[in-house]
């Protein structure tokens, strides 16, 4: 499978479960999956749905600061990989 670094996580909050990520190239849409990699991060989750600014969207585009649904904790400066598949 073929990754596409997108963006890194900005904060986490852990009381939800929710990343905090700055997306710096291209574009993320709910359904595509996700691959957050660390000094000890390393797993792979599915885009449930994407938050701006606590409103629920369909897509984010470089530039925008989005929540997205973990199953695993994240840590600040991971990066963030949109999996590509063929």
């Amino acid at each position: 499978m073929e990754e596409k670094e997108v963006g890194y996580v900005s904060h986490y909050f852990d009381h939800i479960s929710v990343a905090a990520v700055e997306i710096t190239d291209g574009t993320l849409k709910a359904g595509d999956t996700l691959h957050f990699k660390g000094h000890t991060t390393d797993f792979e989750t599915r885009v449930e749905s994407i938050q701006i600014e606590h409103e629920s969207v369909s897509k984010a585009k470089s530039g925008d600061s989005i929540g997205v649904k973990v199953h695993e904790k994240v840590r600040p400066h991971d990066k963030v990989f949109k999996v590509i598949s063929d």
